[in-house]
């Protein structure tokens, strides 16, 4: 019981945590809108809570396996290890977070192509975004995630400390960029993914989907070419063709023979 207990507990706190903090700021922001904005994203929200219990809480300890795994089989070169000791702990943070970064944007990349978009798609098809939309994962997605997200970090001997600080940071920042606000950050979001860049991501546009894959920072996505300025774009409609479901559509989505009908016949990858 122990086993599932723990990340139970660990789920409640997160929600409730972010719930305040990002509830408050819709209320700040909406004003006396929230109620429409509560009343649009209601379904939805609930296909949201339903599958963070599936994924944080009913598969977590299964999650386990191969977080260890990966954690015992990955091991970085002493000299790696030594260096870190050599750099001002603000830096391996800030270094941490890139390295970070880098690994999510190839890893979200690699789910926008054809082979793993229909378990991607879940992510992209909530129509009126809001805070829990990040935790809109299948639990195929989730498990991805798992196995590639910090593999480059064990490897190059990252401190532990930097990971989880990282990981944390990473985690919190992608609340904020699902919210429902038009913020480009100005200036600062010239350096980091704001939540108007990623709602162009999560645009119904399947063209404009391919952009602003970074999860923190803008930095890959320029270098890589992916980067689109969300400044014409604020407030744009959101979801995917195969449109929204509830916890049981969303669960079943990867396995229908028309996802895998349209990989096969299709040489790009949806957007």
């Amino acid at each position: 019981m122990e086993m599932f207990a723990e990340p139970a507990l660990s789920t409640l706190i997160t929600l409730a945590m972010t719930g305040l903090v990002f509830g408050l700021l819709a209320m700040v922001m909406k004003r006396r809108a929230i109620w429409d904005a509560i009343a649009r994203c209601r379904g939805e929200f609930a296909t949201n809570l339903g599958l963070t219990v599936v994924n944080l809480v009913i598969l977590a300890p299964l999650f386990v396996v191969p977080e260890g795994a990966i954690s015992s089989a990955v091991g970085a070169p002493d000299l790696f290890i030594g260096a870190w000791a050599s750099i001002p702990d603000i830096a391996a943070l800030l270094i941490a977070i890139l390295i970070f970064d880098f690994v999510v944007y190839w890893r979200h990349r690699l789910e926008h192509t054809p082979l793993f978009w229909p378990i991607h798609a879940t992510h992209h098809a909530d129509t009126a975004m809001h805070w829990l939309t990040v935790m809109r994962k299948h639990p195929l997605s989730k498990l991805l995630s798992v196995c590639i997200d910090v593999w480059l970090l064990l490897l190059l001997g990252v401190p532990e400390w930097a990971v989880g600080a990282a990981g944390f940071i990473r985690s919190w920042w992608g609340f904020f960029i699902h919210c429902d606000v038009p913020w480009t950050l100005g200036i600062f979001g010239n350096v980091l993914i704001s939540p108007a860049a990623h709602r162009l991501h999560h645009i119904r546009d399947e063209a404009l989907m391919g952009s602003n894959y970074g999860n923190t920072v803008t930095l890959w996505d320029k270098v890589f070419g992916t980067y689109v300025d969300p400044a014409p774009y604020l407030d744009c409609e959101t979801g995917i063709a195969e449109g929204t479901r509830g916890v049981a559509g969303e669960l079943m989505r990867p396995f229908e023979k028309r996802y895998w009908k349209k990989t096969s016949d299709e040489t790009e990858a949806p957007a």
